[in-house]
C-alpha cells in the first residue's frame, strides 16, 4: 500500500503516521469473498481508537478549505462500510450525514440510480429530502474500486439538487481504474493499492 494525497499542514509527519497505522491495521484476506480476490479488511483499523481517529480526520480534510474551514453541508456515505466512516466524518465537520443504501432499504420517497457491475446490475437509493438543493456534499467510502458506486452516488446527490464537492476514500484499488468513473470529481484517497 502506498499513501496518496498529503495535506498541507504537517504533511510529512502526519502522512508517515497514517501510513504506519494503515500498514499495521488494514489486513489482506486472500480468496475472500471468492477465490482470487484479496479483501482489504478494515475491521482492525475500526477497532483501534488512534487509527480510526486519524483516518476520520484525514477523510474529513476533503470537506475543508486550505484554511481549515468547513466547505460542505452534508456527508454522504455508501452502504455498507462507507456508513462506518462517513458518519464520524460528518461529526468531525459538524454537518449532517446522509446514507445511500441498496434498493428497498429506505422508507419514504427516494431517488434511485442503477449501474452496471462486473456481473449484473445494482441500484442505490437516497431519500429525496436528504439533501437540499444547492447543498455541497462530500462523498465518503472505504474503497474506490471500479468507481460505479461512487459515480451512482454522485448522480443521486445531483438528483436531489445537491452539489458534489469531492470524494474521500480510505483505499483506492488503482488497478481497477475507478478514477476514470469519477474523473471530474475531486478525489482524496488515503492509500493506493
Amino acid at each position: 500500500m502506498t499513501l496518496a494525497g498529503a495535506s498541507a499542514t504537517g504533511a510529512g509527519d502526519t502522512r508517515r503516521g497514517l501510513d504506519r497505522l494503515l500498514g499495521e491495521l488494514v489486513r489482506d484476506v486472500p480468496d475472500f469473498p471468492q477465490p482470487g480476490v484479496v479483501f482489504k479488511d478494515i475491521t482492525p483499523l475500526l477497532a483501534d481508537h488512534d487509527g480510526l481517529t486519524a483516518v476520520v480526520e484525514a477523510l474529513a480534510d476533503a470537506g475543508r478549505d486550505r484554511d481549515g474551514r468547513v466547505v460542505v453541508d452534508k456527508v454522504v456515505g455508501m452502504e455498507a462500510r462507507g456508513f462506518i466512516l462517513a458518519a464520524p466524518v460528518a461529526l468531525a465537520l459538524g454537518v449532517g450525514f446522509v446514507p445511500v443504501r441498496k434498493a428497498g432499504k429506505l422508507p419514504g420517497p427516494t431517488h434511485a440510480v442503477s449501474y452496471a457491475l462486473e456481473y449484473g446490475r445494482a441500484t442505490l437509493e437516497v431519500h429525496r429530502d436528504g439533501i437540499a438543493p444547492g447543498e455541497r456534499v462530500l462523498l465518503v467510502d472505504d474503497v474506490l474500486a471500479t468507481g460505479g458506486t461512487a459515480n451512482a452516488t454522485r448522480l443521486l446527490v445531483e438528483r436531489c439538487g445537491g452539489v458534489p464537492h469531492a470524494l474521500s476514500v480510505l483505499i483506492e484499488l488503482t488497478f481497477l481504474h475507478g478514477r476514470e468513473a469519477v474523473a471530474d470529481l475531486p478525489l482524496r484517497t488515503l492509500c493506493q493499492v
